[in-house]
């Protein structure tokens, strides 16, 4: 049978997803977890208006979305203090970065970023034909004056940096990423992303500033606000870069519904810090959950706590089994020297409460089989 024929870097690409999702979990196990903590959501759920908006929106689900996001980008670029050309809707994070990979780098090209880090930009970067170049995290954070470094040897295209840092918690000052940035060689493109942003401490998240053509600061609608299933993120930029999306984008990719909650949502800001400090109560426990099992909750910025299990990755991973045994959905870092640690995203109390309650059975055994 004739066959079509499939382009050399997708053929050489394996088949494999970055995240294996908990649906597709609960299906291979033929039952529900009791506690979701490993996607990084918000069970604190988006503002009230938000959801308002969304349900009302359902009647007119018939239209496509407004193909500019205008009444977003607008509400957007006034939070930030930029003009609306600054500004580019995307669906999430996620598709800002493969389409900044697009527009920034030629199969060959090299791209710098941390070994460990969201490892979806990777796949981007793999499905544009670039070539990756990985730098080892330093002390549990990602080492700017290495990325630096590997950027300048390797004359890289991008230069991608998560701060806070996903899947560790830790996170850079202002000033650090600001002397990074002042130090970027030209023709590289930094990818800022700043999804966990809102959580971080201050001090930590430099003003927005888009005179600098170099840098691209990538926020979502996925974390704090709530709104994962939504798929809404954007990009801030200079507005020469940030036109360059227009010629790649899918225009009428964005979810309708998602526009419109997005929209209420970031005019709800009281409602953001709500969430804010119920994150900061949730890590603060998983703190205590980790200290009275004798691990260690390694600090964090974000809406997850990372926990040092003490030991190897192969315990971590039997921690890990163990607890999604026991109806407990969590992550953990793959790469050596990270490890070691789980992944716990901030959840309800009534959740909390059920990893507190296994977590002790999981622990012992893994110690079991160590």
């Amino acid at each position: 049978m004739n066959r079509p024929i499939i382009t050399s870097i997708v053929e050489a690409l394996p088949r494999t997803v970055p995240f294996v999702g908990p649906e597709q979990m609960e299906r291979m196990r033929g039952r529900p977890f009791r506690a979701r903590l490993g996607a990084n959501e918000s069970a604190f759920g988006p503002a009230p208006g938000a959801i308002a908006a969304m349900q009302a929106a359902g009647r007119d689900i018939w239209k496509y979305c407004d193909p500019e996001s205008y009444d977003l980008r607008a509400a957007i670029a006034r939070l930030h203090g930029v003009g609306s050309d600054n500004v580019v809707v995307g669906e999430g994070i996620d598709g800002l970065l493969g389409l900044a990979v697009k527009i920034a780098a030629c199969p060959g090209s090299p791209v710098v970023t941390s070994d460990g880090a969201y490892p979806t930009f990777n796949f981007h970067v793999a499905a544009q034909g670039a070539r990756l170049v990985k730098v080892p995290f330093r002390d549990d954070k990602e080492d700017l004056d290495a990325l630096l470094a590997a950027a300048k040897r390797e004359r890289a295209r991008i230069l991608y940096v998560s701060n806070p840092n996903n899947p560790m918690g830790s996170w850079w000052t202002s000033a650090e990423l600001e002397h990074l940035i002042a130090a970027l060689p030209d023709e590289l493109l930094l990818l800022l992303d700043e999804a966990y942003c809102d959580t971080a401490p201050a001090g930590s998240v430099p003003e927005v500033d888009v005179r600098h053509p170099q840098v691209l600061r990538l926020r979502t609608f996925s974390k704090a606000y709530g709104l994962a299933g939504a798929r809404i993120g954007y990009a801030i930029g200079e507005a020469g870069v940030i036109a360059n999306f227009e010629k790649v984008r899918n225009h009428y990719g964005i979810n309708r519904t998602g526009q419109i909650g997005a929209l209420a949502a970031i005019e709800d800001q009281s409602h953001l810090q709500t969430v804010v400090a119920q994150i900061g109560q949730a890590r603060d426990r998983l703190g205590r959950i980790a200290r009275d099992n004798g691990l260690m909750a390694l600090p964090s910025a974000t809406n997850f706590v990372a926990i040092d299990c003490g030991q190897n990755g192969a315990f971590a991973q039997a921690v890990l089994d163990g607890l999604i045994a026991r109806d407990v959905f969590v992550r953990k870092p793959v790469v050596a020297g990270l490890d070691r640690c789980i992944r716990i995203s901030c959840g309800l109390d009534s959740e909390l409460d059920v990893l507190a309650e296994v977590l002790p059975a999981a622990l012992s055994a893994a110690r079991e089989h160590s």
